[in-house]
């Protein structure tokens, strides 16, 4: 048996480390099986040497987020919980050892997994990025976060963001209100990301200005993108001309950022995906990556990962018997 104490400069300080929720002392006790105690600015960690050493791990991993300015949320813990569970601790030690951080006016946002880090360093080095993956994954969130940096930084002069507006059991033309309300439930989420990231008054400023453009994808038509961070979100759902209009918008001094979930497509059954289709046709073009996020990459709350995971199983299975 080992034991080992660890002494922060606080008690507030030390249960900021697991969200000032002892459920979270308990949860690493059981993935990692030691015995934790707490007590004002230390604690104490009982086990095999091994599993203390990960404990310890834990904790040294969760102080240097803190200490990069990140509020850990019970989400942070679970996954970097998860990750020296699984025996990752190299793999994290990378991320926040050398930080690759995004800095935004209103926020830094640093990546919480080993391919979100590689995601960003691919951003910054080729002109069109796929991100393919699962909910949760950060994908999108992160492609916005470089293009807000970029712009602020004056790389580029436009962010222009667009999704496929596909229809979700109602034709647009029945809903109520002018064009720009009925396309709003399709472009929320992009707005709320936006709203976190550089704050409502100033994203609605930005927009105002033309400096941000959020648009239907339709509205790419006949464009040509130069010098602007363009991204095609939920691009699951393009069809293969749309996605090749998409692409073909590329102009001067641009980037483009395409991210979808190849699992999850709203299109018609007998309709092709055009993001499945890219991913066949472009793998091997210089200049373009694509790049694959799983379950593991998820940043939700735990219990997203473990729905994706058992739905995966569950696809997996079904096709197993349909070709017996």
């Amino acid at each position: 048996m080992a034991s080992e104490t660890l002494t922060f400069p606080s008690p507030r300080h030390l249960a900021q480390l697991y969200c000032s929720n002892d459920e979270n002392l308990a949860k690493a006790e059981q993935a990692l099986d030691v015995t934790l105690v707490s007590r004002d600015d230390w604690i104490k960690i009982d086990g095999e040497e091994d599993a203390v050493a990960a404990a310890t791990e834990l904790f040294g991993l969760l102080d240097k987020l803190r200490g990069q300015g990140i509020q850990i949320g019970r989400s942070d813990f679970d996954n970097m919980l998860a990750s020296i569970a699984r025996g990752e601790a190299d793999e994290m030690r990378e991320v926040f050892n050398n930080p690759l951080v995004i800095q935004l006016r209103k926020k830094s946002i640093v990546p919480k997994t080993i391919n979100q880090k590689r995601y960003l360093q691919f951003i910054g080095k080729n002109d069109i990025v796929f991100g393919i993956g699962p909910a949760g994954t950060g994908k999108t969130y992160l492609a916005m976060a470089a293009a807000i940096q970029a712009l602020q930084e004056k790389k580029v002069q436009k962010l222009i963001i667009t999704r496929p507006a596909v229809e979700a059991g109602e034709a647009l033309g029945f809903l109520p209100g002018d064009l720009k309300e009925k396309l709003l439930p399709y472009l929320r989420p992009i707005y709320d990301a936006l709203n976190e990231m550089v704050g409502p008054e100033e994203t609605e400023r930005m927009t105002e200005k033309g400096l941000i453009e959020i648009a239907p994808l339709a509205y790419m038509r006949g464009r040509t993108l130069s010098n602007a961070y363009v991204i095609l979100d939920e691009a699951q759902n393009t069809s293969p001309e749309q996605m090749m209009m998409f692409l073909t918008r590329l102009g001067d001094s641009s980037r483009m950022i395409i991210t979808g979930d190849i699992t999850q497509v709203d299109l018609p059954r007998a309709q092709q995906s055009g993001l499945k289709q890219a991913v066949e046709i472009l793998a091997h073009i210089e200049g373009i990556k694509l790049f694959y996020f799983d379950h593991a990459d998820v940043v939700r709350h735990p219990l997203v990962s473990r729905i994706i995971h058992a739905y995966e199983n569950h696809l997996s299975d079904s096709r197993s018997k349909k070709s017996k």
